[in-house]
This record gives structure tokens, sequence and C-alpha cells, in this order.
């Protein structure tokens, strides 16, 4: 008879890290295999190129007044010299705002601005929600009846109506604008983190971690947490497309950026009464912000597909 081979305990571990990689390679090829998600991350690439060449890609400074500079009129429409407009004209492809700065170089530099803040404001919504929700779940009792009770007051009011109230407060300004859309986004992303808490603090692994000697710091952030990474990267991808739209919400109202800051919204805002005399000014950065929306939308739509337990471990069978 054959010797029977004992399995040591690292090639144990190694076999699980194994099996996780191999999920979250599985997880990758599927995907790539979304053509939703294809696109928004090609529209998310070139928004990226342009947020880090935007130096090199816009022709004048977002804030500079060209009054004296050039012979430009306030508000006057694009002129792209390949497409007729005369050589001896300065050349504006994007036209001239009420400012007299160039459209053009706005909207590039307004790229930068709306990438930042839809990852901060996510970054922060996403930490304080994950501390909140981990907490509540973990420890439990009047603890978590505390937290929860806290998300149900924020969750209980109109998200964009609190919005307003905090950055009112606050005091208008971009990163006001940014902390007030986090803080409303926090409930959602503390309320993930705390069912999968729930769902998995008494399975068997925990518990013998836990016989192993392993402290409850090391159980919450090792065996716990991981599970709720799959959900959180979903809802954390969906939530930048909305914290970029509600920012430049905020912005419209005058509660964002304020000028001259390249921020879409403000530029929306600022050039909203000239719709009929100068619909450029109002449908470019209208039309900015819908496409970086609909980048993180299609992006988080594929990552919901792709992480789907269902899915993933139908892949995996299959394979």
């Amino acid at each position: 008879m054959a010797a029977i081979t004992e399995i040591p305990s690292d090639n144990i571990a190694d076999i699980g890290d194994y099996k996780a990689n191999s999920l979250w390679r599985l997880t990758v090829r599927r995907l790539f295999r979304q053509r939703s998600a294809i696109v928004g991350m090609i529209i998310l690439a070139v928004l990226i190129i342009v947020a880090v060449f935007a130096p090199l890609i816009a022709p004048y400074d977002p804030t500079a007044v060209l009054i004296g500079v050039e012979d430009v009129k306030k508000r006057e429409a694009p002129c792209i010299h390949l497409l007729g407009c005369p050589e001896d004209q300065p050349q504006h492809i994007m036209g001239i705002d009420g400012n007299v700065r160039d459209v053009f170089s706005r909207i590039v530099y307004g790229t930068r601005v709306s990438l930042r803040i839809g990852l901060f404001t996510v970054t922060i919504a996403v930490t304080m929600g994950t501390l909140l929700g981990a907490t509540a779940g973990f420890i439990g009792g009047w603890l978590d009846n505390l937290i929860m009770r806290l998300m149900d007051v924020i969750l209980a009011f109109p998200f964009f109506l609190l919005a307003i109230a905090i950055v009112f407060v606050l005091g208008p300004g971009l990163q006001n604008a940014m902390l007030a859309i986090a803080i409303v986004s926090m409930p959602a992303y503390a309320r993930v983190v705390r069912a999968t808490v729930l769902s998995v603090r008494e399975t068997d692994y925990v518990e013998a971690s836990r016989a192993l000697g392993a402290s409850n710091i090391q159980i919450l952030f090792s065996r716990i947490l991981p599970n709720a990474l799959p959900p959180l990267i979903v809802l954390a991808t969906l939530g930048i497309a909305t914290a970029i739209l509600d920012t430049a919400a905020l912005s419209f109202l005058g509660l964002g950026a304020q000028p001259p800051t390249p921020e879409w919204g403000t530029m929306l805002g600022s050039e909203r009464n000239q719709i009929f005399s100068a619909p450029h000014l109002v449908f470019i950065p209208g039309f900015a912000i819908s496409i970086t929306v609909l980048a993180f939308n299609l992006l988080g739509d594929g990552l919901r597909d792709a992480l789907d337990p269902r899915l993933v471990h139908a892949g995996v069978k299959s394979d």
C-alpha cells in the first residue's frame, strides 16, 4: 500500500491562496468578456490620459483671461481651422467662455478635477463606512444599534438636500462639497460591510482562527473583511460616478468649486443662461460630465456581473 503523504500546513495555506488567486483571475477574465465594462474602461483610460497629460494637451492656461492677448470676443463660437475657420483667427476648438477663457483648456483640466472628486469622495466614504460597519457587525450589542441608528438618521434625509445642508453649514467650496457627498454616501458602505460581517463571523474558519489564538483584529481584517471586497468594489465604482455628478450639481448651484476653478459643474452653472445664444458653453461641459459618469457606470455594471458569486462559481466548474 502506498504511503499517505501528509500535507504540511504551509502548503494548505498556499492552496488557499492559490484558490483565491484563481477566483480573482477568473473574475478578471469575466470582466474582459463584458462589452459594457470594456467600453467603460476605454473611456476611463482616455480620461486618465487626458488628466495626466493636461499641461501638454491644453493650449492655454485654464484660468488665463485672453483679453489683450488675442483678438477674441466674449462667448465666441468655436474656431477650427480644418473645418473652414479663417487662418487669421486664433483657433479655439470649443470656443471662448463668458470670461474670455479657452473652453477646451478648461475642459481638459476639468478632467483632473472631476477624477480627483470621485476618487477622494469615495475613498473617504468607503473608509468611514467600512470602519463603522465592521465595528457594528463584529462587536454588536448597543454599539451596533447606536451606529446603525445613526446611519438610519442620515438615510432618512433626501440625499442631495442633506448634502446641501452640510455644505451650507461648512461653507461653499470644493473640499466641503466632497466631504458632504462622502458623509451622505457613507451609510450604503456601512450597511454592506455590516451585512458581510454578520454573515461571516460565525463561520467555521473564523471559529478555527479564534481557536488558534488569532486576535479579534486579525480575524476581522484577515478573515472577515476580505469577503466584503467584491460588493464594496462594485459599489465604490458606481459611487464614483454618483460623487462626480452630485459634486457637479453642487458646483452648479454655487456651493462646490468656486471660480476660476475649471470644474465642469461650475462651467455649466456660470453659462446656464446662454443656452440659446451660446449653446456650446452649456452642452460641452454637460457632455463631459455625462461621458465620465457613463464610463464609471459601465465599468461598475461589468464588475457587478464579473463578481457575482453564482457566475464566478459557474465559471470555476466549467473551467
